[in-house]
């Protein structure tokens, strides 16, 4: 092929790499990803308006360059004007080109067709939709499992649904993984947490959640510089949203009170993530490799006489309580219980002393399962 004469760059080109520019700019779609398009979108519209896609888009950035040119072959006679140009009309471009050669021809995009520009239009804003779909997987892939701040920004009146602005990118907050209770206001910010992402049809997808028990584990990380450094490890977390959770917590370093430093001076610490959570009531205990020790601390607030780990081996276990403390061990509606047993992964069947090994006048409680 000749060397192209110096043409005239297509009309607009400056409007192009402006537009493109604040594309970038705004909606995070990098420049290089939509001229790529824009080149298809060209390659499409001249084998539309043609019938030749043998085509070349020159861009310059820099230069705020943008130039199309259709290659076409040198010809005696021209049967096929969208493939072929004349000797002479060649030689207006290229003063040596002779017959055969293929010369490339300015080509000006507005002389496209109407459904040659239209197709071009829908292939620039596919990649549009494409760019932003890739910035939002992205996006969202980088805060997997972790904990984001969200700015509410509308609720669906019929499904409660809240439809959150993350960084630059939305996500859905379904009703489902709101904290029972709670009332969301458009424009409010909250945290929330990001359990998974996933390439939908529609695009990406992230699963946003505020009653997963990570949130509170990310709250943790966030609020306590001791578990941020490693000092503090959280080994377990068990929560009903909006009610009560639960934190299992084990410190490296003997002159680190785990449970202290949880707990921050005053309570600082943990009533501001009360506050994060509305209100919901967080119960600190102390982790250990002993089974018996662990599940009397689960147990907190009430005080625990003995365990009895079950003699087949299996996760299960009799605690005796003192009489009095039945139910603050059992916990409203079984909650303390049924908390304790998903913090330790152990079935607990707590019964009061008089009624440890005999059979006690009182009903007993329910051994309570781990699993939720």
């Amino acid at each position: 092929m000749r060397s192209k004469k110096k043409t005239e760059p297509v009309a607009g080109s400056s409007e192009i790499f402006n537009a493109l520019s604040l594309l970038e700019k705004e909606h995070g779609i990098s420049m290089d990803f939509m001229v790529d398009r824009i080149r298809k979108a060209i390659v499409t519209a001249c084998k539309s308006s043609y019938g030749n896609e043998d085509c070349t888009v020159s861009v310059d950035p820099a230069k705020g360059l943008f130039q199309v040119f259709l290659n076409k072959v040198v010809v005696a006679d021209v049967t096929e004007p969208g493939r072929e140009i004349t000797v002479e009309n060649a030689r207006n471009i290229d003063p040596t080109a002779v017959e055969g050669e293929t010369v490339p021809v300015p080509t000006d995009t507005k002389n496209f067709g109407r459904i040659a520009a239209m197709t071009a239009r829908n292939i620039i804003r596919q990649g549009i939709r494409d760019g932003e779909r890739s910035r939002m997987l992205q996006e969202f892939e980088s805060k997997h499992q972790e904990l984001v701040s969200a700015i509410v920004d509308q609720i669906d009146p019929r499904t409660g649904a809240a439809t959150l602005i993350i960084g630059k990118a939305e996500a859905v907050l379904p009703k489902s993984e709101q904290v029972p209770g709670e009332t969301l206001t458009v424009g409010s910010h909250i945290k929330v947490y990001v359990a998974d992402v996933k390439e939908t049809e529609r695009g990406p997808r992230a699963i946003i959640s505020r009653i997963h028990p990570d949130l509170v584990r990310r709250l943790f990380e966030a609020e306590v510089p001791e578990i941020y450094d490693g000092t503090v490890e959280i080994k377990s977390v068990a929560r009903e949203a909006g009610s009560r959770t639960k934190i299992a917590v084990l410190s490296h370093n003997s002159d680190v009170d785990a449970v202290g430093s949880c707990i921050g001076a005053k309570g600082m610490r943990v009533n501001h993530i009360v506050d994060e959570l509305g209100g919901e009531k967080i119960d600190i205990v102390d982790y250990s490799d002993d089974p018996c020790k662990f599940i009397a601390s689960a147990l907190s607030p009430a005080d625990v006489l003995d365990v009895l780990p079950a003699e087949d081996g299996s996760h299960a276990c009799r605690v005796s309580v003192p009489d009095e403390q039945l139910s603050l061990a059992i916990g409203n509606k079984g909650q303390n219980a049924r908390l304790a047993a998903r913090l330790t992964g152990w079935k607990i069947d707590i019964k009061p002393q008089s009624g440890f090994y005999s059979e006690p006048e009182q009903p007993e409680q329910e051994p309570v399962e781990p699993q939720e």
